[in-house]
């Protein structure tokens, strides 16, 4: 998607939400202190767009549940930049070894157990003791998720209920709310999002959501010697 310089510069130093940019290297230095500051963005993942804060900050989180129209019981996932990351957050001693190198980066939630070492606020997602956890294969929010030095707090960017997000356009209604809205033009996924599994058992997998890449998925737990729980309904 060709970009002019008026366009980048929509509301350029007004301080007014909404401001378009591309999502692009050159811009993750502004989404990162957006972050710091508890703003909420919108960003493409390798499925949907999404909106995005630091999932420690109690205030931006809230933002996120606010703006969406969405029921606090209902969880969040969060993003990191890296694979090895994941044990900041999360228990994962009991995995096969490689199986998460495996998976991601790609359209997977893997959901696991917090346990005590967990690095998270307990005010996201409280009295769960699970969390699912991304890594999209999306170079732009990995950057921005490993220079945010944090997890943040990911969800699509719709209103709840309605449908998924492939391009910024679909959420036009909701760009106020953002400090700033990154731009990769239409995304392939046709509004599956990520395929979502339940891994806090050792030596099983349930699948909780289909989504865009469940035959993958399933094909690379199986290989890893992983045993069906059962199928979500």
């Amino acid at each position: 998607m060709a970009w002019s310089l008026e366009r980048c510069n929509v509301n350029l130093g007004t301080g007014k939400l909404g401001v378009v940019r591309p999502a692009t290297e050159v811009h993750a230095e502004e989404a990162i202190e957006a972050l710091k500051a508890g703003k909420v963005i919108a960003v493409p993942t390798d499925t949907l767009y999404g909106f995005a804060c630091d999932a420690c900050s109690t205030e931006a989180v809230n933002r996120i549940y606010d703006i969406k129209g969405r029921k606090h019981t209902s969880p969040l996932a969060i993003c990191v930049g890296d694979v090895s990351d994941i044990k900041r957050f999360a228990v994962t001693d009991h995995l096969p070894h490689g199986l998460l190198d495996c998976l991601l980066p790609g359209p997977v939630t893997v959901v696991l157990r917090r346990g005590e070492s967990s690095i998270l606020e307990k005010s996201l997602n409280p009295g769960l003791d699970s969390i699912g956890i991304r890594v999209p294969d999306s170079n732009f929010i990995r950057i921005i998720a490993r220079g945010s030095r944090s997890a943040l707090a990911l969800t699509s960017a719709n209103l709840s209920g309605q449908p998924s997000s492939v391009s910024i356009k679909d959420f036009e209604n909701l760009w106020e709310h953002c400090a700033y809205i990154y731009d990769n033009g239409e995304l392939p996924s046709g509004c599956a999002g990520s395929t979502v599994v339940d891994l806090i058992k050792a030596g099983k997998y349930k699948i909780l959501r289909a989504g865009s890449s469940m035959e993958e998925t399933v094909a690379i737990l199986e290989r890893h010697k992983l045993v069906d729980d059962g199928v979500a309904s």
